[in-house]
């Protein structure tokens, strides 16, 4: 059997999608893999048995049969670090990795071990990626996101920090990237990682959807109070508008996938948006401003869409005309008592997560990765389980 170990330069660099992808592109190969996350960070409660997310979501996704206790020993709950620093925990957790990994290894023809974040995550309980991989004898792939300098910078500082345990990196990927505006960046990433000695095995191409926060997602991560669902709460928003301008102008910055960040006072945008998403826009350009807009009327020319939905600031609610318009026009809508640059900043740091309900996502990303991955380098890059 075989393996690799795929950690990350910093969280939120598509490591979990690149997970999903290797493990479609395995399979399609028509090989017997096996997965596991020795360290999680992200515990939910999955049939009884606490585990981390990932594992849940890499079993339910392709029906896996290994155990979540094989799966996911390892997962770090509130409050576990600081009980590991005085003394509290007294289990030997690399004993509890290594026996789910001779448990996943026993069959099979090839092992994901999916790392937590950057080398040196979880050297605070003894267990970081680094230490974790030289203890399962397992080569790093490391992740990072797009750009050439930033990149290459960080995947070296990681491999340095893999190789200070005796652990070889097989590769990198680097996900994320805007292969359109720089349709020579993977030859150029590919020479920089080579002056390090460290083959890069594919690049990813950025697509927002796999990027950006579903409304659903923007809900939990704002903790407000919902006005309105609108009429699918999985829509991935495509971008995040401030409306703290005349109305005629927001409408200029907006698309129908765009997030609008308002005042809940702004009465004045709110009904412009809910009146343009009942009539289908307004015209906008020079000179083209919105007509008369009251809480049950019209008054606007056709043109450009409206948004996807609204987050009202301040704790400041609109009057009930408001928001019976914001209803009836099917918005989405939630009221939150911060102010607009907390919440904009809130959205901005939200972590998006794949769930395993988001099959169309989970389908886009397994296409991603077979297209722009080489999994049979990958394959190579992969080695023996000792013993």
């Amino acid at each position: 059997m075989r393996q690799v170990y795929l950690a990350a330069t910093g969280q939120n660099r598509g490591k979990t999608t690149t997970s999903i992808g290797l493990l479609d592109g395995f399979l399609r190969r028509g090989l017997d893999t096996r997965f596991m996350k020795p360290v999680g960070q992200r515990t939910i409660i999955e049939d009884g048995v606490p585990a981390d997310e990932d594992a849940v979501l890499v079993r339910n996704v392709f029906s896996l049969a290994d155990p979540l206790l094989v799966m996911s020993p390892v997962h770090i709950p509130r409050g576990f670090t600081k009980a590991y620093i005085n003394g509290e925990i007294v289990e030997d957790l690399g004993a509890r990795i290594r026996a789910a990994h001779a448990a996943v290894t026993r069959d099979g023809e090839i092992l994901l071990i999916e790392g937590t974040g950057h080398a040196g995550v979880g050297a605070v309980i003894g267990l970081s990626n680094a230490t974790v991989a030289a203890m399962l004898g397992a080569p790093a792939i490391i992740v990072a996101e797009g750009g050439v300098g930033r990149p290459i910078d960080e995947i070296v500082l990681n491999a340095s920090h893999f190789a200070s345990q005796g652990v070889r990196v097989a590769g990198a990927i680097v996900n994320k990237v805007d292969l359109e505006a720089q349709p020579g960046i993977a030859r150029t990433l590919e020479r920089g990682l080579a002056l390090h000695d460290i083959p890069l095995l594919g690049v990813l191409p950025y697509r927002p959807i796999l990027s950006n926060p579903t409304l659903a997602m923007i809900l939990e991560g704002v903790h407000g109070e919902t006005v309105h669902p609108g009429p699918d709460l999985d829509r991935v928003i495509g971008g995040v508008a401030i409306g703290a301008m005349e109305p005629a102008h927001m409408l200029e910055r907006i698309n129908p996938d765009t997030l609008v960040i308002v005042p809940g006072d702004r009465e004045d945008v709110i009904l412009t948006l809910t009146t343009a998403h009942l009539t289908g826009g307004l015209a906008h350009g020079p000179g083209a401003g919105p007509g008369p807009v009251t809480a049950g009327g019209s008054g606007v020319a056709h043109g450009a869409g409206a948004a996807l939905g609204l987050v009202l600031t301040g704790g400041y609610r609109p009057r009930q005309a408001v928001l019976d318009a914001i209803r009836r026009a099917n918005l989405f809508a939630t009221i939150v008592p911060e102010d607009t640059y907390v919440v904009a900043s809130e959205i901005h740091d939200l972590l998006v997560k794949t769930h395993s309900a988001d099959a169309g996502k989970i389908e886009m990303i397994k296409a991603l990765v077979w297209e722009h991955l080489h999994i049979d380098r990958v394959l190579e890059a992969a080695g023996p389980v000792p013993g």
